[in-house]
């Protein structure tokens, strides 16, 4: 008769329990909707009350309840409930992309001017060791500015490397922005997109314009301090125990080519121990300029298809041609970056550099001065072009300056033109463009 009271009551007890957490399961579902519901609404005020119950009662219950409480707090000011929900989602979703919370939490924490740069860098530190790729683009060049003026004087290597992961990492982004923009700007062109693909391209372009900005800060910022004359006793010192490092040698060497440094002995001790230790299509091209420097054409040549050869990646394919292409002038200087626009057709810097070479011509194509700007049209035709297909190439600046140099309508007028008559630019560009 026990054994039948103590089951039954045993029974009873799981009964109870379950049902008690089935109800509080219940309870926290309804609440969840709600809070969600508020928040979607911008009721932030209603959702508060919601948000309170699901961080004491269900904090396991969905990510959600951190992604959408960041706006509750961002919204009331609550700075206490901002804290309690970067800690909350740490602790209970600390897979969900720990760096991008670190990062957010920093970025709350400087624009309301809570911490010191002590105090975020710390965050920031964080949030970069655990992937800077995940990190928004503000919070890269803002980590790489204070790492720069924490370590620039005492250990400037420091510097050298926390920029080269934070370049990777950007340009990581930027290859995969490109990849969806390949995707998109072909059928932007054809009138087919659909209203996804728009708020999908619109976000690309955005994002993509954002991290050349970065870039673009990120290399001013190392511009301070990576000098040939800091760089090569740097390296010097360090090759012997680095020589067999791949990554080490090919951060050095690009820094080296970066800089301009190709001249110095050390250049080319770096390019060949960097081709013996990877035998990657990197480095047979960096070699493939030293032969180049040292006079062997056809080495270097040779080289050069044998790194192209070598690569399987398309886009690293296009970048390739279009270093190639940066040796050269004129016409066979456009030929490969046409080529490496094959490849990749939303190269906007293969774009650029065919501005560029355009431009520099500018003086030497035209019989006066209108045929003379008209060249800064076909300039700023591919400029436009490289804005349109790659936002983050830096386009901006090559935009307004082309559009600067273009003929006035006095000059239009003078000349005996129509606007938006054809042009027929000679030389060896022989591009026909439209009359501004």
């Amino acid at each position: 008769m026990k054994k039948i009271t103590y089951l039954l009551t045993g029974v009873f007890l799981f009964v109870a329990v379950n049902g008690v957490k089935a109800q509080a399961s219940q309870e926290c579902n309804i609440k969840y909707n709600l809070f969600k519901g508020d928040v979607t609404n911008k009721k932030y005020n209603g959702a508060k009350p919601h948000l309170e119950y699901l961080l004491t009662n269900c904090p396991s219950l969905s990510v959600n309840i951190y992604k959408y409480g960041d706006k509750v707090a961002e919204n009331s000011g609550d700075h206490a409930l901002a804290k309690r929900i970067y800690e909350g989602r740490l602790k209970h979703f600390p897979k969900k992309n720990p760096a991008k919370v670190h990062g957010d939490y920093a970025n709350y924490l400087y624009k309301n001017k809570l911490a010191g740069e002590d105090e975020i860098f710390v965050i920031l530190d964080k949030a970069f060791k655990l992937g800077a790729k995940n990190m928004g683009v503000k919070n890269i060049l803002r980590y790489f500015e204070l790492v720069t003026d924490k370590y620039k004087d005492s250990d400037p290597q420091k510097v050298f490397d926390t920029y080269d992961d934070a370049v990777e990492s950007v340009q990581e982004k930027l290859d995969d922005y490109s990849k969806r923009l390949a995707i998109l700007v072909p059928k932007e062109d054809a009138g087919t997109l659909t209203s996804k693909e728009k708020r999908k391209l619109k976000a690309a372009r955005i994002n993509s314009t954002s991290l050349g900005q970065v870039e673009g800060g990120l290399d001013g910022k190392i511009s301070e301090i990576a000098t040939c004359e800091r760089l090569i006793p740097i390296y010097t010192r360090d090759f012997d125990s680095k020589k067999t490092d791949g990554v080490w040698l090919r951060r050095a060497v690009s820094r080296m080519y970066n800089k301009g440094c190709q001249d110095d002995p050390l250049f080319e001790k770096l390019a060949v121990a960097y081709a013996d230790v990877t035998q990657s299509a990197d480095a047979f091209n960096f070699v493939a300029g030293v032969l180049d420097k040292n006079g062997d054409k056809k080495a270097a040549l040779d080289m050069r298809k044998k790194a192209f050869d070598l690569e399987t990646d398309p886009i690293k394919k296009a970048k390739l041609k279009l270093r190639e292409a940066q040796g050269t002038y004129g016409t066979r200087a456009r030929s490969l970056a046409r080529e490496a626009l094959k490849y990749n057709p939303n190269y906007g810097k293969a774009y650029l550099y065919i501005a560029s070479l355009y431009a520099k011509s500018a003086n030497s194509c035209g019989s006066d001065v209108f045929e003379k700007r008209m060249v800064y049209v076909a300039a700023l035709n591919k400029a436009q072009k490289a804005q349109k297909v790659d936002p983050g190439c830096g386009a901006a600046r090559y935009v307004r300056n082309y559009r600067a140099n273009m003929p006035t309508k006095k000059l239009i007028f003078q000349k005996g033109v129509a606007s938006g008559s054809s042009h027929k630019i000679g030389c060896w560009i022989g591009e026909t463009v439209r009359v501004p």
